[in-house]
């Protein structure tokens, strides 16, 4: 299983970034940066399925959309290889400081050359992986055909690239023939594993025996065998995460299982400082995020902190009558538990005690809703209301608790 989270970041340009961060629902192994291909995004059914199955394998996969593309800011043809390289380096760094430095990077087509080119910048990353990646980042010209020499008399052109347009200028083509991907290749000194298949029509497997020739060891390469050239069938993405996977165990620290209890691990929220509100919320070895909507400032990115009280009311109801159902051998099919959260005025609260009432003011109110499937029984259904009252939280919350709080740094 996997959780997303919506995240973004100020990439090279000055623009944000739309990205998504692949969790898996367990200990991390480690974190790795997937770079899309040319033109695509974040969201290319192949990205999503290599990260999704990553992020199985304990895993986490940030990928994002470079500038111009999918859902992130900046104007395409503003860009060119080199801030895709400093989008990159960008992304490690977001990592680094909100979560985990990554430890590899796996790129895809152009976004495979772009990866090779970088890794020596970032010092955390452990392997490199391509998956059909030229063995030159100036191979993506041949897309743009008669178009070339519009570009070179005018500065810029409109070229037709996948059904769709774009704006290419001369500075995107300089740059590209200016950066020598396999001169990085050669210094690389980090693990490569190069992913293609041989009857890559769009990137030829040429390319990988170039890239693999030119860098040292410890090197390895996968055929594909009969997958194109964006890996859009699902057995083939599914074969090329489970290559990365198994290939990187090698080269990643071991999972430590921790013996001590975990009923003292607190929970860490941090922010992310994206947008006003935005934290990361991690519990153990789960990770979310918490938000406010967007009418207050935030991005609704996530749970606002009163939606997890309400979340925590709710859930905790659930199990408590899930408890009693199965300690009395009670039939019932499944329970549902709505919860919404107001204030209202202390003197118009009916159930508060007079102090609370003359208190003035405001109190909070949870009205929690309790629905069992296939239940008719009414006397069931009150006893099970009563029960819901046992619930811990419900206690904590008409009890209240005690916080203390401390300053640690």
């Amino acid at each position: 299983m996997t959780t997303t989270q919506r995240l973004d970041f100020d990439g090279s340009l000055g623009v944000k970034l739309s990205a998504r961060l692949d969790l898996p629902h367990g200990p991390i192994r480690a974190y790795a940066i997937f770079a899309h291909c040319f033109t695509c995004s974040k969201d290319l059914h192949a990205t999503k399925r290599i990260a999704a199955e990553l992020s199985n394998r304990g895993i986490a996969v940030l990928r994002f959309d470079f500038t111009g593309l999918g859902k992130s800011g900046g104007d395409f043809a503003s860009t060119n290889f080199s801030s895709n390289r400093e989008d990159l380096v960008i992304g490690a760094n977001y990592l680094r400081e909100h979560f985990q430095a990554p430890s590899l990077l796996i790129g895809h087509s152009l976004g495979g050359a772009a990866v090779l080119s970088v890794a020596g910048e970032i010092p955390e990353i452990r392997g490199v992986v391509t998956i059909g990646a030229p063995a030159e980042a100036e191979h993506v010209i041949h897309n743009f055909g008669a178009k070339l020499d519009e570009i070179a008399d005018n500065g810029e052109a409109t070229v037709n690239l996948a059904g769709r347009e774009f704006s290419i200028r001369k500075q995107f083509l300089d740059d590209l023939k200016a950066n020598d991907v396999l001169e990085k290749v050669a210094v690389l000194k980090k693990p490569l594993l190069v992913l293609h298949s041989p009857i890559d029509q769009t990137v030829g497997v040429e390319n990988a025996s170039k890239i693999f020739v030119a860098a040292k060891h410890p090197k390895s390469f996968v055929s594909l065998d009969d997958a194109d050239h964006l890996v859009s069938r699902d057995v083939d993405a599914d074969f090329a995460a489970g290559i990365i996977a198994a290939w990187s165990e090698k080269y990643l620290d071991p999972v430590v299982q921790d013996n001590a209890s975990e009923d003292h691990v607190p929970v860490r929220v941090m922010e992310t400082q994206s947008g006003k509100f935005q934290n990361t919320v991690q519990a153990g070895s789960h990770h979310m995020l918490a938000d406010e909507p967007k009418s207050v400032g935030g991005l609704d990115s996530g749970p606002s902190p009163y939606d997890y009280l309400a979340t925590s009311l709710g859930t905790c109801t659930s199990m408590t009558l899930r408890m009693y159902a199965d300690f009395k051998k009670l039939d019932v099919g499944r329970i549902t538990v709505d919860v919404s959260h107001h204030k209202i005025h202390a003197k118009d609260c009916e159930e508060c005690a007079q102090d609370q009432r003359d208190g003035g003011g405001k109190i909070d109110v949870f009205e929690r809703s309790i629905t069992v499937e296939g239940l008719e029984d009414p006397e069931l259904k009150q006893k099970l209301v009563e029960i819901a009252d046992k619930c811990p939280v419900h206690k904590t919350l008409e009890s209240g608790a005690i916080v203390k709080t401390t300053y640690s740094g």
